[in-house]
């Protein structure tokens, strides 16, 4: 009950904010609860019967006359409810926030403080913290000016490894917000893998050859001769489905089939081979843009031609944990397909092509593309995939997956299938789209809906002089339509699309600032920075960091960036609790905000400096970093349109004292635990380890309030910190080498103009010494791991992943980031 309830909230998030009601729908239809008022108490009881609940007027809630009451009928109500203008009660984009409970903590810093530069010889161990780590002028002048210093650590990339090398050691432990946000990252991507790999392979492959066969279906059965448009789309659709079906089909480069791999009798028909084959071939060299074969009626056309519809094919490179098996490679190119492939709407006739506001393909190929998305959308009912329907299976992968990442950024089945019924009504057939007049009004209805607030790389979005935030808005209105299973709209792609070009102007500095580019219309921001999201999150020290470094020097008529940055500064900030926990993406970002702000007085001495907020802030880029890896196929990238003796005293470890971190990153953790629960996703192993997490961060908590107001701690929570290290044993119980390593890479955007991509890399384990006082008076010396973080530009047709990321770091690393090296040892 409670995993029909969830999906059937997704189904309403999808297009709930975007609807106009139908004029034809009875007054009397809609109105459940016979109150003379559609509100959206209607839409919710509705909501109930579908899934199983009782009420005794039916036919007030079908309110599309088919006889049963289901979620579409309570998305429509809602709709209804919103076009009278009566309020929603509920915000759909946040049903999901039912699973979290807010952080409220309250704490009262009051931890003695003690002189910069710190004394060394005033630090009870640093004689064995000397001699254990072989501290040296450079270690020590960092430890003096900040009470911290960064240094190497052998080349480790599994952190729960160094917290046992600290306890063979005799040092005292240091536990780090970083390690918890690592352990979350694994929590996430071992459980999203698992899904996959357990449900979802079989459930796409399913849908693909049903999809397949009733489009092998529609192109036998319409006549050509009379119904030309219908059936050259029907055969497009062929093509389209029979791509998705031999990338999941098809072994990859090096596969020697050890996995139990479900085959299925599959043949790609002879009348749509030559462009699947080209789409395959494209696929699988993934150099970039080329011309798509399918989505073009000129087979002859190449994206330096207008009006060519042309894919980035270099997407298509497994990435993320999708490297690990052959399945996982073999879904992450279908899914990528289905999430990025796009039946547009809109296009131009042909003596548009090549003048200034050139549409993206030709109307002959945008009509094609509506009809092929209406077959599709009308056919996903009743289309039967094995023991469910494909929209009973399509319904299961984008409400888990919207669980994770949210919802789509582009069209769903679900408005289409909505504004076919506002159009033909209920009695839909397929050859109606045949009719000028009826397909313009279809069209219409959908150029009403939604449009795309990410540009994601449909075609070759070109944009002319002046540059204002106007022709961004065009571009993203050219490249609204359908997706199948379209990408995600996640807020940091967001930010990222309002902070590059043409949302800024033109660069008005004196430097090559890592930021800008030259094209032919000037130099222009065509790359964002990490620190830009950090920025809109809150972080002063991103902000400073982006104008030190000339990365905010950008300006036009109405386009500069400390205008864009304060407008979304200000839009995020005007969230609230249940927007920021709309998801686990967006409860992710929500987690990290506590770790940008400034630590105040009564916080340990550590923290009050510069320099902790650049070791803050290069844990939440890390961390960051994962979450864009672990959802790389799903989340929409933004595009840029071109031993000694110890004292005789106990040796005592202590935790970073980030209570509210930890709270935000335990209510995390209860909400993906209850609402994967719910979704019957967690399989035993994946449950206990999120309880274990949910037990190590509710004794976080208590342990660093109790070090913020100076309490000694009890024997058993010294113990526990000692033992860290084996209380983590529980939370990677089953996880295989590769998902504990923190060497993760994600390509974040794109730009069209160096062909270049923007890549965050995670590097080694580094350690941290910290100088904090204790209750009795002394400061102590104790270690921890910390992530490293890297930001650099690659070649986009040489997207990286992990393994080749691995490789980069032992021969050739890059630079770490300019801003670290106040605070961390030169390699």
């Amino acid at each position: 009950m409670k995993t029909e309830y969830i999906i059937c909230c997704v189904l309403i998030m999808l297009v709930a904010f975007s609807a106009s009601a139908s004029a034809d729908y009875n007054i009397t239809r809609g109105d459940v609860n016979n109150d003379s008022i559609i509100t959206a108490a209607d839409s919710l009881l509705a909501l109930q019967m579908a899934v199983g609940g009782m009420h005794p007027d039916v036919e007030r809630a079908d309110v599309n006359c088919d006889g049963t009451v289901s979620s579409l009928d309570s998305l429509m109500i809602l709709m209804m409810a919103q076009e009278a203008g009566h309020e929603v009660e509920s915000n759909p984009k946040s049903a999901f926030t039912a699973y979290y409970t807010p952080a409220n903590i309250t704490v009262d810093p009051n931890v003695p403080p003690y002189q910069l530069p710190l004394d060394l010889s005033n630090v009870s161990n640093i004689r064995n913290m000397t001699s254990e780590f072989g501290l040296n002028e450079p270690e020590n002048e960092l430890l003096r000016a900040n009470g911290f210093a960064i240094m190497n650590y052998r080349d480790v990339d599994d952190i729960t490894v160094l917290y046992e090398d600290m306890k063979d050691r005799s040092v005292p432990i240091f536990v780090t917000s970083d390690t918890l946000l690592h352990l979350y990252h694994i929590q996430f991507d071992e459980i999203l893998k698992g899904a996959e790999e357990r449900e979802f392979f079989g459930a796409l492959l399913d849908m693909s050859a049903a999809m397949l066969e009733r489009s092998r279906q529609d192109y036998d059965n319409y006549d050509n001769a009379t119904d030309p448009e219908i059936t050259e789309a029907a055969r497009r659709n062929v093509a389209y489905f029979a791509v998705a079906l031999t990338l999941l089909q098809t072994p990859t480069v090096g596969y020697h089939g050890t996995e139990d791999i479900r085959e299925l009798d599959f043949t790609v028909p002879d009348y749509v081979r030559s462009e699947v084959d080209c789409e395959i071939a494209n696929i699988e060299r993934h150099e970039g843009f080329a011309a798509s074969r399918i989505f073009n009626s000129d087979p002859n056309l190449s994206c330096d031609d207008a009006c060519c519809y042309c894919e980035d094919y270099s997407q298509y490179v497994p990435r993320g944990h999708y490297t690990r098996s052959e399945k996982l490679k073999r879904y992450f190119k279908a899914m990528m397909w289905y999430g990025r492939m796009a039946f547009l709407l809109k296009g131009g006739n042909r003596t548009e092509c090549g003048e200034i506001e050139t549409p993206l393909i030709t109307d002959e190929d945008a009509r094609l593309a509506t009809i092929q998305a209406s077959l599709i959308a009308s056919e996903l009912p009743d289309a039967s995939a094995g023991d469910k329907t494909v929209q009973e299976h399509w319904n299961r992968i984008y409400s888990v997956t919207s669980f994770f990442v949210g919802t789509a950024d582009d069209l769903t089945p679900y408005e289409y299938q909505r504004a076919i019924a506002e159009v033909f009504g209920s009695d839909f057939d397929p050859t109606e789209l045949a009719d000028d007049g009826k397909l313009l009004e279809l069209k219409v209805e959908l150029a009403g809906m939604r449009s795309p607030a990410i540009y994601g790389g449909s075609g070759v979005c070109v944009i002319d002089l002046p540059f204002t935030r106007a022709k961004l808005y065009e571009c993203l209105d050219k490249t609204k339509g359908f997706r199948f299973m379209g990408q995600r709209f996640i807020p940091d792609s967001y930010m990222f699309q309002q902070l590059v070009f043409p949302a800024v102007g033109m660069y008005a500095g004196n430097d090559t600032p890592f930021t800008m580019c030259a094209t032919d219309g000037g130099l222009v921001r065509c790359f964002p920075r990490g620190l830009d999201v950090m920025a809109v999150l809150g972080s002063g020290c991103a902000e400073a960091i982006l104008r030190a470094d000339g990365d905010t020097e950008y300006e036009d008529v109405d386009t500069s960036y400390d205008k864009q940055l304060e407008e979304l500064k200000t839009e995020f900030a005007g969230f609230n609790t249940d927007e920021w926990n709309r998801n686990l993406y967006w409860s992710w970002l929500y987690t990290l905000k506590p770790l940008l702000n400034e630590f105040g007085e009564g916080y340990p001495t550590f923290m009050q400096t510069e320099a902790w907020q650049k070791k803050e802030l290069q844990t939440s880029l890390a961390s960051w970093t994962e979450l864009r890896h672990d959802t790389i196929l799903y989340a929409k990238q933004s595009y840029t349109p071109v031993p000694t003796c110890m004292p005789p005293l106990p040796v005592m470890g202590y935790v970073e004292p980030v209570p509210e971190f930890y709270c935000r990153l335990l209510r995390l953790t209860e909400m993906t635990d209850a609402g994967l629960t719910d979704l019957n996703v967690l399989n035993v192993t994946e449950k206990e380890r999120l309880q274990s997490l949910e037990y190590i961060l509710n004794r976080l908590i208590n342990i660093s309030v109790d070090e913020l107001e100076n309490r000694e701690l009890t024997e058993d929570d010294y113990e526990f910190i000692n033992d860290f290290g084996q209380h983590l044993d529980y939370v990677v119980t089953g996880v295989n080498d590769a998902g504990k390593e923190t060497t993760i890479v994600a390509d974040v955007h794109t730009d069209c103009n160096t062909e270049m991509v923007l890549e965050e890399g995670v590097g080694y384990v580094k350690l941290i010494l910290v100088a904090y006082r204790v209750p009795d008076g002394r400061i102590l010396m104790g270690a921890g791991p910390i992530f490293s973080y890297y930001e650099f530009k690659h070649p986009m047709d040489d997207r990286l992943t992990d393994e080749a990321w691995k490789e980069m770091l032992r021969d050739n690393p890059p630079d770490a980031p300019g801003w670290v090296k106040g605070i961390m040892v030169s390699e």
